[in-house]
């Protein structure tokens, strides 16, 4: 009889340690949840921001991408440009330093 008086008592106090625990999982749950939401959501929010930031630095990289390959064209027609340059007045000095030899063949007295 001792036994069965023990034994109703040990189910009753186990009983009354999991409706503790659960209150205590339930109460600590939600503490939890009314701290930690709003900077869950202000992270979020930072995130959104971030992400809208990251797209439009993308947008702006392919934007300097294009004017570094239409500056690039440009250069290259520049040094073209340049070059042709270059040979037009190697082929003017070629022709000064002629004109100056004939000028000085005709400055020499005819014999």
């Amino acid at each position: 009889m001792l036994a069965e008086a023990n034994t109703g008592n040990i189910i009753f106090i186990i009983a009354l340690l999991l409706v503790a625990g659960i209150i205590g999982y339930l109460t600590a749950w939600f503490y939890a949840k009314s701290v930690y939401i709003p900077v869950i959501k202000g992270l979020e929010a930072e995130k959104a921001d971030l992400l809208k930031r990251v797209s439009g630095l993308e947008a702006e990289k392919t934007d300097l991408l294009k004017q570094v390959a239409g500056l690039k064209d440009d250069l290259a027609k520049l040094t073209v440009r340049s070059d042709k340059q270059l040979e037009r007045i190697a082929k003017l000095e070629n022709e000064i330093a002629e004109k100056d030899v004939e000028l000085n063949n005709l400055k020499k007295p005819v014999k």
